[in-house]
């Protein structure tokens, strides 16, 4: 298969950040790349029922119902009742959870940062705005919203 030159430079975008995701999990120990993403997606959504999670994590509300209740499990989410409905679970972050994830933007922060340091001061300044200007073009929300928050 035959990709152009902007293919290619998105390919290596797109191969940087998942690289850089993948080192800052796995420096974490804690949990999977999977699970990290699910935390993120719920704490985006600040309270969400399992319904809302699976669609925004794209996969069966059966397959989020086992990744939270390993969530809940490890003490990162909790359920708690709806106060809408009594048929409905409420789903959030816990603290422990949001320590877990300000973790994960730290490490990742750290090789980001280092990315930005290997490019010429005088440049570093166009290039995060133009980050910014495509993260935001990129997101699915429209707005600049990085996996991880």
């Amino acid at each position: 298969m035959s990709r152009s030159a902007q293919d290619e430079a998105l390919l290596v975008l797109a191969r940087a950040a998942v690289g850089i995701s993948t080192r800052a999990a796995d420096r974490l120990g804690e949990l999977s790349v999977v699970q990290l993403r699910a935390l993120t997606v719920l704490r985006e959504l600040g309270t969400a029922n399992l319904g809302r999670l699976a669609e925004a994590l794209d996969v069966t509300v059966s397959t989020t119902s086992r990744l939270v209740d390993r969530l809940v499990a490890a003490g990162l989410a909790e359920r708690r009742p709806s106060p809408r409905t009594r048929r409905e679970i409420e789903l959030r972050v816990s603290d422990a959870g949001d320590e877990v994830l300000d973790r994960y933007d730290d490490l990742r922060l750290e090789d980001l940062r280092g990315g930005l340091d290997r490019l010429p001061e005088d440049r570093r300044d166009d290039v995060l705005a133009a980050l910014l200007e495509f993260g935001a073009a990129a997101s699915v929300h429209g707005a600049a919203v990085v996996v991880a928050r």
